[in-house]
């Protein structure tokens, strides 16, 4: 109460915190006011730069820094995100039906990065950005194996299509040698496409939450020891670097979630072509690396060849090259 009685009157909001809630509803209200698909491919194109930017920043931790060493912390840091979800599930989220292909989806999950994150550093961001899309015609191939899928003529073809793209930009200089980095990049789809179907295995039978915990602690467990070997102690600027790509892996990661979550595979999936472009953009004006013929021609064809095959998988019923899990950057 003030002196003479009465009571005092309500302290007065924020006018900037007032109108700063009024605008974030209102950015709500309009969001949600579109149409899923519109929604998904908004979270797609989102997903798409955020994996561009985190390959950007891999390559320029690259001259100084490990493959190692740079996986190392970004699995740090992305268990440090995901660490609430892992602690409040727990031991659920440490339980697992699977063993073995918790195990296999570790390994290859490793191998698809080391080898991804290698050939970003190596080649220009255009062409290791290209042949990583590789991974939709080894999904297909892989599934027949081990999913028991028919594939048509029309698949086949696409497929085919798709890795004389992957040909040509293995030999640009048409003279008979295979730059060993594209190869990197080749063996890193193909592993990553494996990641791919055992995770569709082991969303049978395992939680997210579970298949989440054994992928980002247990990589990063096994680059402990090559990361020591061959530790360069970063610079202040690096160690932000090194922090960025973490956080931008992680939030790369949750809107493709979101994306597939808010609309149509079939009608969003292609959008994730959209980081030839903006890689390509980054390239000239980060790197001064302009895309050669050769790769705009062997890109366009993989590209094409993708579209194609998400675009049967469709007629079929299918959803695996166009699915969530398939669409990471090398898982």
């Amino acid at each position: 109460m003030t002196a003479d009685g009465s009571d005092p009157a309500p302290p007065r909001p924020n006018t900037s915190e007032v109108h700063g809630q009024r605008r974030s509803g209102t950015l709500r209200a309009l969001l949600n006011a579109l149409p899923p698909n519109t929604i998904g491919a908004l979270w797609i194109l989102q997903a798409a730069f955020l994996f561009t930017i985190m390959s950007t920043l891999i390559k320029l931790l690259g001259s100084d820094l490990s493959v190692f060493q740079i996986l190392l912390v970004r699995q740090c840091v992305m268990a440090l995100i995901v660490a609430p979800t892992i602690i409040r599930n727990l031991p659920h989220s440490l339980q697992t039906k699977r063993p073995d292909l918790q195990a296999a989806r570790v390994f290859f999950a490793t191998i698809a990065m080391l080898c991804g994150f290698t050939a970003v550093i190596e080649l220009p961001l255009a062409d290791a950005t290209a042949l990583g899309f590789s991974k939709t015609f080894f999904i297909t191939i892989f599934a027949i194996f081990f999913l028991g899928e028919t594939v048509g003529i029309h698949r086949w073809g696409a497929t085919i299509a798709g890795f004389l793209g992957v040909l040509l930009m293995l030999n640009p200089g048409g003279e008979g040698l295979v730059d060993p980095n594209a190869l990197l990049a080749i063996i890193g789809a193909a592993a990553a496409g494996l990641v791919s179907i055992i995770i569709r295995f082991l969303t049978r039978t395992d939680s997210p939450t579970t298949i989440l915990t054994y992928q980002a602690v247990c990589v990063g467990i096994l680059m402990t020891g090559p990361a020591i070997y061959t530790w360069s102690t970063p610079t202040l600027e690096e160690w932000g670097l090194l922090a960025a790509v973490g956080i931008v892996s992680w939030a790369g990661q949750m809107s493709n979630i979101r994306a597939f979550r808010a609309g149509e595979a079939t009608a969003i999936a292609s959008l994730d072509y959209s980081r030839l472009i903006y890689a390509s953009a980054i390239g000239i004006l980060v790197f001064g690396q302009w895309p050669s013929a050769t790769t705009l021609i062997g890109a366009g064809l993989i590209i094409l060849a993708s579209l194609y095959t998400i675009r049967r998988e469709a007629v079929r019923g299918r959803q695996l090259a166009r699915a969530a899990e398939g669409r990471g950057y090398n898982n």
